[in-house]
């Protein structure tokens, strides 16, 4: 894709790409570092009051903790949708702390509990850290459904970006190597294919960008970059056959590097036979919803999502297979 002008950009998402072109472009293995140390010291542990916010550690095989935040609805009833939520940043920033804005609006549509992992980033450990902790956090919600207050048929899995690649690998590894029942899945504008594509290479969009996208891959990645052993598992977009993954909703900007790789990853669903809702945003950039967020677009990709969610947590239940 050609360098990205002003005019491609969709009219009132304008001024936030100006502004964010200048303060995020090229990220590089040093400035995910720098990200990671502002955001921990200035966002991680820091609960919003009007979230009832706890605090939860799981043992890893080798002996460490990872952490999960557990966000119960301020008033809780029975059957609750239980939602994985895995957050963004080419997983090499981030923290959970970070998408509360995505709990909120959860919780605003739907009696949900919602978990979030802080899985292993790629600054301190490669693939297939962040997947280990994925699985480790879904097979414990499913443990701990009941006392949740989650119903078991219901389970989801759902994050953005980097989380959104991260959900789509976590539910093929499920499929694969794992015995989770889950009833929907709802990757936002993901991250999912390593390999150069028509709309990530040579583009500049604001927030992220073909430079961005390179350095978190390779990152990601480690000895596999650039190889041709990297399994699906890693890069879910390198997935030609997606039958049994569950229903699916997405959303993406038509000028972002992730753009062709949602649309394959949608189409593929479809040909599986599996229902897989999306919506486009003419001149979106990547993040749309969350740098757009006061502007009319972004509230529209925010109000759709949130419908989907909603749908999928009236209809949407798993067959338990035991």
């Amino acid at each position: 894709m050609p360098h990205i002008t002003n005019e491609q950009i969709a009219p009132d998402l304008r001024s936030a790409g100006r502004t964010a072109r200048t303060m995020i472009k090229g990220m590089s293995v040093k400035t995910f570092r720098r990200s990671n140390w502002l955001m921990a010291k200035f966002m991680k542990g820091h609960f919003p009051s009007d979230l009832n916010v706890q605090t939860r550690e799981v043992a890893r095989p080798d002996g460490s903790w990872l952490r999960l935040l557990v966000v119960l609805p301020k008033d809780p009833k029975p059957l609750a949708t239980g939602v994985l939520w895995l957050h963004g940043g080419g997983y090499a920033i981030g923290f959970p702390e970070m998408d509360f804005a995505y709990v909120r609006r959860i919780q605003q549509v739907a009696n949900a509990v919602v978990v979030l992992p802080d899985y292993r980033l790629a600054t301190e450990a490669p693939y297939p850290a962040a997947l280990d902790d994925a699985y480790l956090s879904l097979t414990w919600l499913r443990d701990n459904a009941i006392n949740l207050g989650v119903n078991p048929r219901q389970l989801f899995v759902a994050g953005e970006s980097a989380g959104g690649g991260l959900t789509a690998a976590l539910l093929l590894y499920n499929r694969d190597h794992g015995n989770v029942d889950v009833a929907f899945q709802m990757p936002l504008y993901p991250m999912l294919d390593d390999r150069p594509t028509e709309t990530n290479v040579d583009n500049d969009a604001p927030v992220w960008d073909s430079t961005s996208n390179e350095n978190a891959w390779n990152l990601y990645l480690g000895e596999l970059a650039g190889t041709k052993d990297v399994p699906i598992y890693a890069a879910p977009g390198r997935a030609s056959n997606l039958e049994g993954l569950p229903p699916a909703y997405t959303f993406i900007g038509t000028i972002e590097p992730f753009y062709a790789e949602t649309l394959t990853y949608v189409r593929r669903l479809r040909a599986a036979g599996i229902r897989a809702d999306l919506d486009r945003y003419r001149g979106g950039f990547h993040a749309l919803d969350l740098f757009g967020a006061k502007k009319p677009l972004g509230k529209e990709a925010t109000a759709r999502w949130q419908r989907s969610f909603r749908d999928a947590a009236t209809h949407n239940y798993s067959q338990i297979r035991r």
